[in-house]
Protein backbone atom coordinates (compact mmCIF):
# COMPACT_ATOMS: atom_id res chain seq x y z
CA UNK A 1 0.00 0.00 0.00
CA UNK A 2 1.11 3.58 -0.72
CA UNK A 3 2.89 4.85 2.42
CA UNK A 4 0.88 8.08 2.56
CA UNK A 5 -2.35 6.14 2.08
CA UNK A 6 -1.33 3.81 4.90
CA UNK A 7 -0.85 6.76 7.26
CA UNK A 8 -4.25 8.23 6.35
CA UNK A 9 -5.88 4.81 6.75
CA UNK A 10 -4.28 4.38 10.17
CA UNK A 11 -5.77 7.75 11.16
CA UNK A 12 -9.22 7.61 9.54
CA UNK A 13 -9.84 3.87 9.43
CA UNK A 14 -10.76 1.62 6.52
CA UNK A 15 -11.80 2.99 3.14
CA UNK A 16 -13.62 1.93 0.01
CA UNK A 17 -12.24 2.63 -3.45
CA UNK A 18 -14.07 4.53 -6.20
CA UNK A 19 -11.71 5.05 -9.15
CA UNK A 20 -8.97 7.44 -7.91
CA UNK A 21 -10.99 8.36 -4.83
CA UNK A 22 -10.58 6.72 -1.43
CA UNK A 23 -13.70 7.13 0.70
CA UNK A 24 -13.28 7.33 4.49
CA UNK A 25 -15.49 8.30 7.40
CA UNK A 26 -15.24 12.08 7.79
CA UNK A 27 -13.44 13.02 11.04
CA UNK A 28 -15.05 16.49 10.96
CA UNK A 29 -18.79 15.74 10.73
CA UNK A 30 -18.50 12.04 11.71
CA UNK A 31 -21.20 11.01 9.24
CA UNK A 32 -22.09 7.32 9.55
CA UNK A 33 -21.31 6.70 5.87
CA UNK A 34 -17.90 6.99 4.22
CA UNK A 35 -18.25 10.42 2.62
CA UNK A 36 -14.70 11.82 3.00
CA UNK A 37 -13.10 11.53 -0.44
CA UNK A 38 -9.28 11.52 -0.47
CA UNK A 39 -7.41 11.65 -3.77
CA UNK A 40 -3.75 10.86 -3.28
CA UNK A 41 -2.80 11.49 -6.90
CA UNK A 42 -3.77 15.16 -6.73
CA UNK A 43 -3.23 15.57 -2.95
CA UNK A 44 -6.74 16.75 -2.06
CA UNK A 45 -9.70 15.80 0.12
CA UNK A 46 -13.38 16.69 0.40
CA UNK A 47 -16.35 15.59 2.50
CA UNK A 48 -19.55 15.33 0.48
CA UNK A 49 -21.67 15.93 3.58
CA UNK A 50 -20.11 18.84 5.52
CA UNK A 51 -18.17 20.17 2.48
CA UNK A 52 -14.87 20.52 4.37
CA UNK A 53 -12.12 20.34 1.78
CA UNK A 54 -8.45 20.98 1.21
CA UNK A 55 -5.66 20.90 -1.36
CA UNK A 56 -3.19 19.28 1.01
CA UNK A 57 -3.88 15.90 2.64
CA UNK A 58 -1.32 16.73 5.32
CA UNK A 59 -3.96 18.95 6.95
CA UNK A 60 -5.76 15.73 7.96
CA UNK A 61 -2.55 14.26 9.34
CA UNK A 62 -1.70 17.41 11.31
CA UNK A 63 -5.20 17.73 12.81
CA UNK A 64 -5.99 14.10 13.59
CA UNK A 65 -2.69 12.19 13.54
CA UNK A 66 -0.19 11.63 16.34
CA UNK A 67 3.39 12.89 16.48
CA UNK A 68 4.89 9.82 14.80
CA UNK A 69 2.33 9.91 11.97
CA UNK A 70 2.97 13.59 11.35
CA UNK A 71 6.74 13.06 11.38
CA UNK A 72 6.50 10.14 8.96
CA UNK A 73 4.25 12.06 6.57
CA UNK A 74 6.64 15.03 6.60
CA UNK A 75 9.53 12.71 5.75
CA UNK A 76 7.59 11.28 2.81
CA UNK A 77 6.93 14.82 1.59
CA UNK A 78 10.54 15.88 2.03
CA UNK A 79 9.38 18.78 4.19
CA UNK A 80 10.97 20.44 7.17
CA UNK A 81 11.65 18.25 10.17
CA UNK A 82 8.82 18.32 12.68
CA UNK A 83 11.18 19.70 15.31
CA UNK A 84 10.99 23.04 13.46
CA UNK A 85 7.23 23.08 14.03
CA UNK A 86 7.73 22.08 17.66
CA UNK A 87 9.95 25.13 18.17
CA UNK A 88 7.26 27.32 16.60
CA UNK A 89 4.57 25.78 18.82
CA UNK A 90 6.63 26.36 21.96
CA UNK A 91 7.27 29.98 20.97
CA UNK A 92 3.57 30.57 20.28
CA UNK A 93 2.59 29.28 23.72
CA UNK A 94 5.28 31.01 25.74
CA UNK A 95 3.16 33.00 28.20
CA UNK A 96 6.05 35.35 28.97
CA UNK A 97 6.08 36.49 25.35
CA UNK A 98 2.40 37.44 25.26
CA UNK A 99 2.07 41.21 24.98
CA UNK A 100 -0.66 42.92 27.01
CA UNK A 101 -1.36 46.66 26.90
CA UNK A 102 -3.96 49.15 28.15
CA UNK A 103 -6.28 51.17 25.93
CA UNK A 104 -5.89 54.98 26.19
CA UNK A 105 -7.48 56.50 29.30
CA UNK A 106 -9.62 58.72 27.05
CA UNK A 107 -11.04 55.74 25.10
CA UNK A 108 -14.82 55.88 24.65
CA UNK A 109 -16.49 52.73 23.36
CA UNK A 110 -18.87 53.11 20.43
CA UNK A 111 -20.51 49.85 21.49
CA UNK A 112 -22.38 51.46 24.36
CA UNK A 113 -26.14 51.76 24.11
CA UNK A 114 -26.10 55.44 25.07
CA UNK A 115 -23.41 57.55 23.43
CA UNK A 116 -22.37 61.17 24.10
CA UNK A 117 -23.04 63.87 21.51
CA UNK A 118 -19.32 64.03 20.77
CA UNK A 119 -19.53 60.54 19.25
CA UNK A 120 -21.29 61.97 16.17
CA UNK A 121 -17.97 62.89 14.57
CA UNK A 122 -16.38 59.43 14.72
CA UNK A 123 -19.67 57.74 13.84
CA UNK A 124 -20.07 59.98 10.79
CA UNK A 125 -16.53 59.11 9.68
CA UNK A 126 -17.18 55.38 10.03
CA UNK A 127 -20.49 55.61 8.15
CA UNK A 128 -18.64 57.42 5.38
CA UNK A 129 -16.37 54.39 5.06
CA UNK A 130 -19.38 52.08 4.82
CA UNK A 131 -18.90 50.67 8.31
CA UNK A 132 -22.12 49.57 10.01
CA UNK A 133 -23.17 49.25 13.64
CA UNK A 134 -22.70 45.49 13.35
CA UNK A 135 -19.05 45.94 12.40
CA UNK A 136 -18.52 48.54 15.14
CA UNK A 137 -19.73 45.98 17.67
CA UNK A 138 -17.73 43.12 16.13
CA UNK A 139 -14.45 45.07 16.16
CA UNK A 140 -15.22 46.76 19.50
CA UNK A 141 -14.46 50.20 18.05
CA UNK A 142 -14.18 53.37 20.05
CA UNK A 143 -12.63 56.82 19.84
CA UNK A 144 -10.68 59.38 21.82
CA UNK A 145 -11.90 62.96 22.06
CA UNK A 146 -8.74 64.28 23.72
CA UNK A 147 -5.32 63.25 24.92
CA UNK A 148 -2.52 61.77 22.82
CA UNK A 149 -5.00 59.93 20.59
CA UNK A 150 -7.58 62.72 20.44
CA UNK A 151 -9.57 62.89 17.21
CA UNK A 152 -8.87 59.25 16.38
CA UNK A 153 -10.90 56.09 15.91
CA UNK A 154 -9.41 53.36 18.12
CA UNK A 155 -9.76 49.68 17.14
CA UNK A 156 -8.35 47.26 19.73
CA UNK A 157 -6.84 43.82 19.18
CA UNK A 158 -7.30 40.90 21.59
CA UNK A 159 -5.08 37.85 21.94
CA UNK A 160 -6.39 34.31 22.31
CA UNK A 161 -6.79 34.85 26.05
CA UNK A 162 -8.99 37.93 25.59
CA UNK A 163 -6.35 40.48 26.66
CA UNK A 164 -5.73 43.64 24.64
CA UNK A 165 -2.37 43.29 22.86
CA UNK A 166 -2.47 46.21 20.39
CA UNK A 167 -4.70 48.88 18.90
CA UNK A 168 -4.74 51.13 15.87
CA UNK A 169 -5.67 54.81 16.17
CA UNK A 170 -6.83 56.38 12.89
CA UNK A 171 -7.58 60.09 12.60
CA UNK A 172 -11.14 61.13 11.75
CA UNK A 173 -10.41 64.88 11.89
CA UNK A 174 -7.62 65.10 9.32
CA UNK A 175 -4.40 64.87 11.36
CA UNK A 176 -1.23 64.96 9.27
CA UNK A 177 -0.36 61.51 10.62
CA UNK A 178 -3.26 59.27 9.71
CA UNK A 179 -2.22 56.53 12.14
CA UNK A 180 -0.66 56.77 15.57
CA UNK A 181 0.67 53.48 16.91
CA UNK A 182 0.84 52.57 20.61
CA UNK A 183 4.32 52.37 22.19
CA UNK A 184 4.65 48.58 21.97
CA UNK A 185 5.74 45.83 19.59
CA UNK A 186 3.78 44.96 16.45
CA UNK A 187 4.65 41.26 16.43
CA UNK A 188 1.14 40.20 17.35
CA UNK A 189 -1.79 38.42 15.70
CA UNK A 190 -4.44 41.09 15.40
CA UNK A 191 -7.66 39.89 17.07
CA UNK A 192 -6.40 36.33 17.42
CA UNK A 193 -9.35 35.80 19.76
CA UNK A 194 -11.68 35.64 16.73
CA UNK A 195 -9.51 33.56 14.38
CA UNK A 196 -10.47 30.00 13.39
CA UNK A 197 -7.22 28.36 12.28
CA UNK A 198 -9.10 25.41 10.77
CA UNK A 199 -10.61 27.76 8.17
CA UNK A 200 -8.72 29.74 5.48
CA UNK A 201 -7.39 33.09 6.64
CA UNK A 202 -7.15 36.27 4.58
CA UNK A 203 -3.97 38.32 4.90
CA UNK A 204 -4.54 42.04 4.32
CA UNK A 205 -2.50 45.20 4.90
CA UNK A 206 -4.48 47.12 7.50
CA UNK A 207 -7.41 46.87 9.89
CA UNK A 208 -9.89 48.70 7.64
CA UNK A 209 -9.01 46.21 4.89
CA UNK A 210 -9.74 43.40 7.36
CA UNK A 211 -13.15 44.92 8.18
CA UNK A 212 -14.12 44.71 4.49
CA UNK A 213 -12.63 41.22 4.13
CA UNK A 214 -14.77 39.92 7.00
CA UNK A 215 -14.35 36.76 9.06
CA UNK A 216 -10.85 35.31 9.50
CA UNK A 217 -9.11 38.33 7.97
CA UNK A 218 -5.84 39.32 9.64
CA UNK A 219 -4.04 42.62 9.00
CA UNK A 220 -0.25 42.38 8.88
CA UNK A 221 -0.20 46.06 9.90
CA UNK A 222 1.77 47.18 6.86
CA UNK A 223 4.89 45.22 7.76
CA UNK A 224 6.20 42.18 5.97
CA UNK A 225 5.50 38.69 7.28
CA UNK A 226 8.75 37.28 8.66
CA UNK A 227 9.12 33.55 9.30
CA UNK A 228 9.93 34.24 12.95
CA UNK A 229 6.79 36.35 13.47
CA UNK A 230 3.92 35.06 15.61
CA UNK A 231 1.47 35.27 12.72
CA UNK A 232 3.66 33.29 10.31
CA UNK A 233 4.37 30.64 12.94
CA UNK A 234 0.67 30.26 13.77
CA UNK A 235 -0.15 29.76 10.08
CA UNK A 236 2.61 27.15 9.70
CA UNK A 237 1.78 25.26 12.90
CA UNK A 238 -1.95 25.11 12.12
CA UNK A 239 -1.28 24.40 8.41
CA UNK A 240 -3.93 26.98 7.57
CA UNK A 241 -4.84 27.81 3.94
CA UNK A 242 -4.05 31.44 3.09
CA UNK A 243 -5.57 34.08 0.81
CA UNK A 244 -3.14 36.89 -0.03
CA UNK A 245 -5.04 40.18 -0.40
CA UNK A 246 -2.42 42.92 -0.21
CA UNK A 247 -2.52 46.33 -1.88
CA UNK A 248 -1.46 46.52 -5.56
CA UNK A 249 1.63 48.59 -4.65
CA UNK A 250 2.80 45.77 -2.35
CA UNK A 251 3.35 43.19 -5.10
CA UNK A 252 6.99 42.53 -4.16
CA UNK A 253 5.96 42.04 -0.55
CA UNK A 254 3.21 39.63 -1.63
CA UNK A 255 5.63 37.57 -3.70
CA UNK A 256 8.12 37.41 -0.82
CA UNK A 257 5.36 36.21 1.55
CA UNK A 258 4.19 33.62 -0.99
CA UNK A 259 7.73 32.23 -1.36
CA UNK A 260 8.09 31.98 2.42
CA UNK A 261 4.73 30.24 2.88
CA UNK A 262 5.48 27.80 0.05
CA UNK A 263 8.36 26.33 2.08
CA UNK A 264 5.70 24.87 4.37
CA UNK A 265 3.54 23.45 1.55
CA UNK A 266 0.62 25.65 2.52
CA UNK A 267 -2.43 26.18 0.34
CA UNK A 268 -2.15 29.71 -1.05
CA UNK A 269 -4.48 31.80 -3.18
CA UNK A 270 -3.98 35.37 -4.33
CA UNK A 271 -6.66 37.96 -4.94
CA UNK A 272 -6.69 40.26 -7.94
CA UNK A 273 -7.28 43.74 -6.49
CA UNK A 274 -7.53 45.24 -9.98
CA UNK A 275 -7.95 49.01 -10.20
CA UNK A 276 -8.81 49.44 -6.52
CA UNK A 277 -6.34 51.29 -4.31
CA UNK A 278 -6.75 48.74 -1.53
CA UNK A 279 -9.24 46.31 -0.01
CA UNK A 280 -10.62 49.04 2.23
CA UNK A 281 -11.88 50.96 -0.82
CA UNK A 282 -13.94 47.98 -2.04
CA UNK A 283 -17.48 47.09 -1.08
CA UNK A 284 -17.87 43.81 0.75
CA UNK A 285 -19.81 42.44 -2.22
CA UNK A 286 -16.95 43.20 -4.64
CA UNK A 287 -14.42 41.73 -2.23
CA UNK A 288 -16.37 38.47 -1.93
CA UNK A 289 -16.49 38.23 -5.72
CA UNK A 290 -12.70 38.69 -5.89
CA UNK A 291 -12.28 36.12 -3.13
CA UNK A 292 -14.29 33.52 -5.05
CA UNK A 293 -12.09 34.11 -8.12
CA UNK A 294 -8.75 34.13 -6.29
CA UNK A 295 -5.83 32.60 -8.19
CA UNK A 296 -4.49 29.37 -6.75
CA UNK A 297 -0.71 29.46 -6.39
CA UNK A 298 0.92 26.44 -8.00
CA UNK A 299 4.48 26.47 -6.70
CA UNK A 300 7.25 27.54 -9.06
CA UNK A 301 4.79 27.73 -11.95
CA UNK A 302 3.34 30.91 -10.44
CA UNK A 303 6.69 32.70 -10.45
CA UNK A 304 7.56 31.40 -13.94
CA UNK A 305 4.31 32.87 -15.26
CA UNK A 306 5.08 36.17 -13.51
CA UNK A 307 8.47 36.31 -15.24
CA UNK A 308 6.96 35.50 -18.64
CA UNK A 309 4.39 38.28 -18.26
CA UNK A 310 7.19 40.77 -17.63
CA UNK A 311 9.15 39.81 -20.75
Amino acid sequence: MNNKRQIITDILGSYRRASDEHLYHCPFCKHHKKKMSVNFSINSFKCWVCDVRGKNIYRLVRKFGNYQQRQKYLELQGRLDLSEFDKMFEAMNDIEQKQVIELPEEFVSLCNKHLPLKSRGPLSYLRGRGITKKEILKWKMGYCQGGKYGGRIVIPSFNDGGDCNYFIARTYVGHYRRYLNPPCGRDIIFNELNIDWDEPIILVEGVFDAIVAGDNAIPILGSTLREDSKLFQAIAVHDTPVYIALDPDAEKKAQWIIKSLMKYDLEIKKLNIGSYEDIGSMSQKVFQERLQNAEEIDGDLYFLEKQLRNL
